[in-house]
């Protein structure tokens, strides 16, 4: 799983970040709230650790504007707050858990594995809604009402990734990475050949623009 952390004590950052790499996480870190924002709503990462009390914008404010803005992925909080009222208000803000501070790391290794299980069960065994289509996660089946719609599995595991992350704007090469694997030689214009084919099976008449060109950027999934 790919994992963001944001948190601003370095010596904790670089101790969490050796003990979950040694785990086989990949590890992506930032020291302050705006640039976690950032790196969100820029690619999907599967759980964000988050510190309650990061400079620049606090975790539980980034929390709440990673869910306004569609992001799907776990959100763990790390907190010294361990009162009623405090946790309910990182549960309200979107977080799916917390960690008080300080915490064994065989504890943090557990939640995340939980949360890590929770979100793969919820995508495999819920249908998720896009305009009027159903995507079948675990049956990798689309339909639109009665109708099923044919995907390839390339095209299967595009639609899946945007609609994990709607409306989020996803990167051409964070798509490339995510469908194709980092050691892929795909080009760009494969991509684009491969969203221009899916465009087209979501919505031969062209009406609808499910997904969207972001120009100099990448693509993004509207939201319904």
């Amino acid at each position: 799983m790919k994992v963001l952390l944001a948190e601003d004590d370095r010596r904790l950052a670089r101790l969490v970040i050796k003990m979950l790499e040694d785990e086989g996480y990949r590890l992506e870190w930032c020291e302050d709230g705006e640039t976690a924002l950032y790196r969100g709503i820029e690619e999907p990462f599967d759980i964000m650790i988050l510190d309650w009390m990061l400079p620049k914008k606090d975790g539980i404010a980034v929390c709440r504007e990673l869910r306004e803005e569609g992001y799907n992925g776990a959100i763990l909080m790390l907190t010294a707050r361990n009162q009623v009222d405090d946790l309910v208000l990182g549960f309200e803000s979107g977080a799916d858990d917390y960690l008080a501070k300080p915490f064994e790391f065989k504890e943090l290794f557990a939640r995340l594995a939980a949360l890590g299980r929770r979100r793969t069960f919820q995508y495999e065994e819920s249908w998720m809604e896009i305009g009027d289509l159903r995507l079948d996660i675990q049956r990798h089946v689309l339909k639109r009402k009665d109708e099923t719609i044919q995907l390839t599995p390339k095209e299967f595991q595009l639609l899946e990734l945007f609609a994990r992350h709607k409306n989020q704007v996803l990167t051409r090469e964070v798509i490339l990475q995510h469908v194709w694997g980092a050691e892929s030689d795909v080009t760009m214009n494969t991509l684009e050949a491969f969203i221009k084919l899916l465009r087209k099976k979501l919505d031969p008449s062209g009406k609808k623009k499910y997904i969207q060109t972001v120009r100099g950027i990448g693509y993004q999934m509207v939201r319904d």
